[in-house]
């Protein structure tokens, strides 16, 4: 898809409380868990990190897998223990490719930011917006040395991903509000078509 180095952190460890809790990532669109797009979407990278993956989910070779410390500790905890993991295995990629996983087209959405960052190689990373203008930071690709600058110093506990990246330069790239939806919401599911298997059956609204 792309001449670019890049590794790949995969955001998994949401606790889909408006869902009524689970493993989100379980649930199938088009025949696929959404872990299991999200892990396609990335099929680019040389190195693909999923961070907060329950223990039951079904994962492919070839994948590292790591936990943010402590659980739960939001977004920015979880994107720092990946680039953890990444140092561990000595990585010497430029690039780290960014993505929560509840976005049923994230292989769509991440084409359109692979190919719009191929032009703009002086920034700090190129980030989703969008139709409302709205900046979509797990969904995104960054300078890693940018990022690793960015946390020295930094708790990324609780901490929001816009103060984490308030320093970094860049570049906004209009990404079809249909490519980003995610799934948060009962409403979600109906609208997106997602569905559940038999081992979420607790989780309000899915359909199928």
């Amino acid at each position: 898809m792309s001449e670019i180095e890049f590794d790949a952190i995969l955001l998994a460890g949401g606790r889909a409380s408006r869902l009524g809790g689970g493993d989100k990532t379980a649930l199938v669109a088009d025949g696929q868990t959404l872990l299991e797009r999200s892990i396609e979407a990335a099929q680019d990278a040389t190195t693909r990190v999923v961070v907060g993956a329950l223990p039951d989910a079904v994962l492919r070779p070839g994948l590292v897998i790591t936990r943010e410390d402590p659980p739960w500790s939001g977004p920015a905890s979880a994107l720092a223990a990946g680039l953890r993991t990444l140092d561990e295995a000595r990585s010497t990629a430029p690039f780290v490719l960014v993505l929560a996983c509840d976005m049923p087209r994230v292989a769509d959405a991440v084409a359109v930011i692979l190919r719009a960052f191929s032009d703009l190689p002086e920034t700090d990373g190129c980030i989703a917006v969008d139709d409302g203008g709205r900046r979509q930071p797990l969904l995104a690709i960054y300078r890693a040395g940018a990022v690793r600058e960015a946390l020295d110093g930094f708790d990324p506990v609780d901490a929001s991903m816009r103060r984490l990246l308030a320093g970094l330069r860049l570049a906004e790239v209009a990404v079809a509000s249909e490519l980003v939806d995610d799934v948060d919401t009962p409403d979600d599911l109906r609208r997106l078509g997602v569905t559940r298997p038999a081992s979420l059956d607790g989780l309000p609204g899915a359909t199928g």
